[in-house]
């Protein structure tokens, strides 16, 4: 399913309490980008156009709802990705979202009439649409979303750790666990330099290393075409790049970095265990925290960390590497499942197993 919608369909909410608002299923894709680059820095880059293209490219379908004020300017609202899991059956799911007010009256008033756009695109959607899923950044879940259920099932992390771009680069040298700050230092004085490279070459190093990563870690991997891909869209748009670690002329660890907002990402990663007394990982990331500070984010984000309670997690190890990078750790409320058509679920549940 293409961006669709009735382009231009509205309807408005009225509330006692907070302002009139019009909502609309609109085909303004770009429209919606720009309200998130101007208006909303704090929303993650899933909410993109561009995210969706890639997301279009593994057959995943979008639609956009836009929720507006009296003036017409754009307030919230989502962009709403469909999973299809087999023939005739879908789901809803909202990454990063939905983009709502801070005033609280004024965000129930908005996630009410998305939630109301959205069944009417799901009525008339000729898939059997199972579930919405939304997984939105919230470290306190209010009280409108309680018609949700919470799912372990979730495709985001629901922890991670972000280091303050905010600070000087002595400050976020010093604001790290001593061994973080000790290898980070370490790397410099053995010669590990680090270098963006966003060239075919770039890609095909940095592939080579995250293969040789997730076959080591047997986890499940994504495709060169993928990549190739996502690379594509980002270097497009100047919101992403590769960065490596090199030691004598060998490219020992690489990263493939998002960014976008206040926020620049740590996506993808991969190293080599040879000269790994060199720690080339440490100064990577400490050279990536520098480049997205002077590019003017806010924060540096790991994208996941095991809960600190868990150490059997399947992320611990990981997890306890970036967290010698100091920084705080951000716990996000569960996803959220809200079902519409029984027997449809339970197909998307048996799926998922």
């Amino acid at each position: 399913m293409s961006e669709t919608g009735n382009a231009r369909a509205s309807s408005t909410v009225p509330s006692s309490t907070a302002p009139e608002i019009h909502s609309e299923l609109t085909s303004e894709s770009d429209a919606w980008d720009r309200f998130l680059q101007t208006s909303r820095p704090d929303i993650g880059y899933k909410q993109f156009s561009w995210w969706g293209d890639l997301l279009a490219s593994r057959n995943w379908g979008q639609f956009v709802v836009m929720i507006r004020d009296a003036g017409g300017l754009p307030i919230g609202g989502a962009r709403v990705y469909v999973r299809y899991f087999a023939k005739h059956r879908c789901y809803y799911h909202i990454p990063d979202g939905p983009v709502l007010p801070a005033d609280p009256n004024a965000a129930e008033q908005v996630f009410a009439a998305t939630m109301e756009r959205i069944d009417e695109h799901r009525q008339a959607d000729p898939c059997r649409v199972s579930h919405l899923r939304i997984e939105p950044r919230w470290q306190t879940q209010p009280n409108f979303v309680s018609r949700f259920r919470a799912t372990s099932m979730c495709n985001e992390p629901r922890d991670t750790l972000c280091i303050d771009l905010d600070l000087s680069p002595d400050e976020i040298l010093q604001q790290m666990k001593p061994k973080g700050r000790y290898n980070v230092r370490l790397a410099g004085k053995k010669g590990v330099t680090v270098v963006e490279d966003n060239s075919p070459q770039g890609l095909a190093d940095f592939v080579g290393l995250y293969k040789e990563t997730v076959q080591r870690q047997q986890i499940d991997a994504h495709s060169r075409n993928y990549f190739a891909t996502l690379t594509e869209l980002l270097f497009a748009r100047d919101r992403g790049s590769l960065m490596f670690a090199q030691y004598e002329g060998i490219r020992l660890a690489g990263m493939l970095m998002i960014r976008c907002g206040d926020y620049a990402t740590y996506k993808y990663g991969g190293t080599r265990l040879s000269h790994r007394s060199v720690m080339a990982p440490y100064r990577l990331h400490f050279e990536a925290m520098l480049d997205a500070k002077a590019r003017g984010h806010k924060w540096y984000d790991f994208y996941g960390v095991a809960p600190a309670d868990q150490p059997d997690d399947r992320w611990a190890d990981f997890s306890a590497f970036k967290r010698k990078f100091g920084g705080r750790e951000l716990h996000f409320g569960p996803a959220l499942d809200h079902p519409y058509h029984r027997d449809a679920y339970r197909e998307y549940r048996e799926y998922r197993k």
